[in-house]
């Protein structure tokens, strides 16, 4: 059985895009593959961050997983920082990772972008600290969001290059693409983000839902409601596409063409879809809220399996450099 690895940031409420693009397929290939998942509190403090609310966005990230649908029992779930060998691997590969091919990632530009007064080396090394994530376990399957796909050609890049200098160690990773469209935000205009406020939580309640689809942008050309639409271009649709059943996919895809019905009403429909698929997420989310020795626990097991196989790999890691 091949094995998958992906990762979560525990960078504040996760969103629907988190949960379509990510977490939902996860839940998918449980049982397709060995699979492990962590939650990257190393990844998170790259940002200006709150140090008294980690502790907590570390936990409801992996409570909403958990209630989401990864269970325990076909998964390891566990918190990065809890396993030291990623960041010791991190800084082998460092080594073997030359600058420019850093400096080419669209991710860091993004980033330094829009934390202009926090461009720290970590931010410049997160896909080397991602790629360690992933190799520690010897994954030869990493499923992501297409976002995510130039980080996983660096993680080949990084694993050929240390394989070549100190002999055969690390696979080279494949992409699992999402088969999910990207996600965009409510405004229409970048990726569904916590950061940029144009989201809906996974966790929000049906009221703040449909508050929030009721402003969301839908197609600028049709300005009136017996404007024909083009769902080819509507971010309304897309969520539909991922949320709505084929036969209401078919039936927005029809009646906005041709005005047979109006935004309102196909957000609207679209709203009751996407409340009916994550109230029971939500629910269960509180539950483990009351009981938080059950999170605690799935993590600790999940480090524990963990630690072990990072141990075994950073032993042949260290002895083929020379560090033994």
């Amino acid at each position: 059985m091949s094995r998958i690895f992906s990762g979560i940031q525990p960078s504040g409420e996760i969103t629907i895009g988190n949960y379509l693009g990510a977490i939902r397929n996860w839940v998918r290939l449980i049982d397709e593959h060995d699979s492990i998942f962590c939650v990257v509190d190393q990844h998170a403090i790259t940002v200006e961050y709150e140090i008294a609310e980690l502790p907590k966005k570390i936990f409801d990230a992996a409570a909403t997983n958990i209630a989401a649908g990864l269970d325990p029992a076909k998964c390891a779930l566990f918190v990065q920082s809890r396993v030291p060998e990623h960041t010791e691997l991190a800084w082998y590969f460092n080594t073997v990772t030359p600058m420019g091919d850093l400096g080419r990632m669209t991710q860091f530009k993004e980033k330094s972008k829009q934390h202009r007064e926090n461009i720290n080396v970590g931010l410049f090394g997160y896909p080397v600290l991602q790629a360690a994530d992933i190799l520690l376990y010897k994954a030869d399957r990493v499923p992501v969001g297409e976002d995510q796909v130039q980080h996983i050609e660096l993680a080949r890049d990084i694993a050929r290059k240390f394989n070549a200098r100190f002999g055969p160690i690390f696979p080279e990773p494949q992409v699992i693409l999402s088969p999910t469209p990207r996600i965009m935000g409510l405004d229409g205009q970048a990726k569904m983000s916590k950061s940029m406020k144009n989201y809906i939580g996974v966790l929000e309640e049906p009221a703040s839902i449909r508050s929030k689809l009721a402003v969301a942008l839908t197609d600028e050309n049709r300005k009136r409601r017996t404007d024909p639409g083009n769902p080819d271009i509507c971010n309304i649709f897309t969520l539909h596409k991922s949320l709505s059943s084929p036969e209401e996919i078919d039936r927005v895809n029809v009646e906005c063409r041709r005005a047979g019905i109006g935004c309102v009403d196909c957000k609207k429909i679209l709203a009751d879809n996407m409340i009916r698929e994550l109230d029971p997420i939500r629910e269960k989310f509180r539950e483990l809220e009351r009981r938080p020795d059950e999170v605690h626990d799935v993590l600790e097991k999940g480090a524990a399996r963990c630690r072990t196989i990072a141990a075994a790999t950073m032993d042949e890691v260290r002895r083929a450099m020379g560090l033994r």
